[in-house]
């Protein structure tokens, strides 16, 4: 059975930094393209970001644009954990941040496996 369990969310001054973590039993995150997506309040599931894309599952990392310069994915192979830094954080990054893995249909917001989700607030 695979869960993804995330950890690391919780109340941040506008400007700060958090690291949100996500690991993963009975799956490999290697394996597969892993994802973080958010959702705020009254909004749809936003895409953040992605690792481990094309054929040979390498570090290849994509970005959300509003994110690309402030947020960075990362995972531990060794840990089976995946990682987002977020840093100059702005209120609206406020949102339920979900850990995702194994990528459907090439959609950027389509996985097999979810994780239960944090929350992150960002105070202006």
């Amino acid at each position: 059975q695979v869960q993804l369990v995330e950890s690391g969310g919780g109340l941040v001054q506008a400007g700060g930094s958090l690291r949100l973590s996500c690991t993963a039993s009975g799956y490999t995150f290697s394996s597969y393209t892993a994802a973080w997506i958010r959702q705020a309040p009254g909004k749809e599931r936003e895409f953040v970001a992605a690792i481990g894309l094309g054929p040979w599952r390498r570090s290849n990392t994509e970005y959300e644009d509003s994110v690309k310069s402030r947020f960075t994915i990362s995972r531990d192979n060794a840990k089976n954990t995946l990682y987002l830094q977020m840093n100059s954080r702005e209120p609206e990054d406020t949102a339920v941040y979900y850990c995702a893995a194994q990528r459907r249909n090439g959609n950027r917001l389509d996985y097999t496996y979810w994780g239960q989700g944090t929350q992150v607030t960002v105070s202006s």
